[in-house]
């Protein structure tokens, strides 16, 4: 006769059930709630009045968000629905089952102070002896906007819609006039007709504005580069030297037609990803430790391209605790490179390895075991990273760039499953890409320890 282990869903228990006995002791939700109870939350704890009813401690709140995203759960309804179903959230929550609600106000409310904790996990890490600085190759990913492409207006729409409604109010408004002598056509509310229009309207102006207002601030900093090249290749010709290729074209004022806005998210950008597409996203910046895998710097651009991206990187490098260790070199790919960028990392202390060009995925055998080449006598700084880079040293170093920065996005994107933000906005982009980005961190710091 067969043998089953009973089953009996009747029985009350004997005891007050624990949850702590249904979590293995190596869980990583036990980890994320001993690092969160580490950290200073005194920012987070004084923004509360004491008023009302009792609130949820932040500690708790701030712990489902981070195994959370750390387990791919992002939705803070899906979080709360956790609280009860998994005993790995119930563990975290404490027994406790915060609302959709309170988890997404929070959520919005404290991105800010999410921004210093990353930092706070960061020199954890080192007093686990987790982490020690020494090089950081840089990389960027498009990241999905909470925002439709399809809901962008364009320069070259919008004046083609904007002429349209008006051309369509002055009809309606000679309608509105002979409507003693002509009737409207049937189920046709003359005024609600016209006001809906004025207000798209507006609505339009608005969208117009702003893409003029960019398209200002874009001829502005095109004008200063443009002054910049001249003046470089002025400097040639007086030194007797002549400059290389044509001379630059100096940029036009005003909007073109391609120019627009999203009418969801207005500080998404239309950008190019892989596969040809183009969708409305946010260009987010990692600095991963090629040691350790971890985030080290972290922040989301609207450029489409990396060339603006070194000097924001080299900004949070410097304001690192000392603690942390000194970073010693930038490895990036050559979408970062420029005099400029190679500059700014010299002013900063740090020593640039920015591809000048593709890197060549089948070097021949004898260049690669090819002795160095003396050092150049010259203080021309692209010059010397290029000599760094054709060294066996440098390029060991930049081979550490893929194998170090691109398995972070491909972790997060397709094991953590963020591919979108949740919020609209530069600044709530920002926040809630130093949530995930923490919530990476800590998950890393539970293999490391564990290894």
């Amino acid at each position: 006769m067969s043998r089953f282990v009973s089953v009996d869903r009747d029985t009350a228990y004997l005891l007050p059930p624990s949850v702590d006995e249904w979590l293995p002791q190596d869980h990583l939700a036990r980890f994320v709630v001993e690092v969160i109870d580490r950290l200073d939350l005194d920012d987070l704890v004084k923004q509360y009045a004491g008023r009302g009813s009792a609130a949820h401690h932040p500690a708790v709140l701030l712990g489902l968000l981070i195994y959370g995203y750390a387990n791919g759960v992002h939705s803070s309804r899906k979080i709360e629905r956790a609280t009860y179903d998994s005993v790995a959230f119930r563990f975290v929550a404490a027994n406790t089952h915060p609302d959709h609600d309170t988890l997404a106000t929070f959520r919005h409310r404290f991105l800010k102070e999410v921004e210093s904790l990353f930092v706070q996990v960061l020199v954890l890490a080192r007093e686990m002896k987790l982490l020690k600085l020494g090089h950081i190759a840089l990389d960027g990913t498009k990241i999905d906007a909470n925002a439709s492409k399809h809901k962008a207006l364009s320069w070259a729409h919008a004046n083609k819609i904007e002429a349209q409604l008006r051309e369509e109010v002055q009809g309606l408004l000679a309608l509105a006039e002979t409507s003693d002598r002509a009737s409207a056509p049937d189920g046709m509310d003359v005024p609600a007709e016209i006001a809906r229009r004025e207000d798209r309207l507006r609505a339009i102006a608005q969208a117009k504005a702003k893409i003029a207002q960019r398209a200002a601030e874009r001829f502005k900093t095109e004008q200063q580069e443009f002054e910049a090249k001249q003046a470089k290749r002025q400097a040639q010709r007086d030194a007797g030297k002549k400059p290389r290729g044509k001379d630059p074209e100096p940029p036009q004022a005003g909007p073109m037609d391609s120019d627009q806005v999203n009418l969801t998210d207005e500080e998404s950008r239309i950008m190019p990803v892989s596969g040809g597409s183009f969708e409305q996203s946010y260009n987010a910046q990692a600095g991963v430790d090629t040691q350790t895998m971890m985030v080290i710097t972290r922040h989301v651009s609207q450029a489409p391209n990396d060339k603006r991206e070194v000097v924001p990187t080299l900004e949070q490098i410097v304001a690192l605790p000392a603690v942390l260790g000194e970073v010693q070199s930038l490895i990036a790919d050559n979408g970062y490179c420029s005099q400029a960028n190679v500059i700014a990392c010299g002013d900063a202390g740090v020593e640039p390895l920015l591809a000048l060009k593709r890197q060549s995925h089948h070097t021949p055998v004898m260049e690669r075991f090819a002795s160095d080449a003396p050092d150049p006598q010259t203080t021309d700084a692209v010059e010397r990273m290029a000599h760094r880079l054709r060294t066996q040293a440098g390029r060991a170093l930049y081979s550490l760039r893929k194998q170090t920065v691109e398995p972070v996005f491909g972790i997060i994107k397709r094991v953590m499953g963020w591919r979108q933000m949740s919020l609209r906005g530069l600044a709530k982009a920002q926040g809630e890409w130093s949530l995930v980005t923490m919530a990476w961190n800590i998950k890393r710091m539970y293999v490391l320890r564990a290894a």
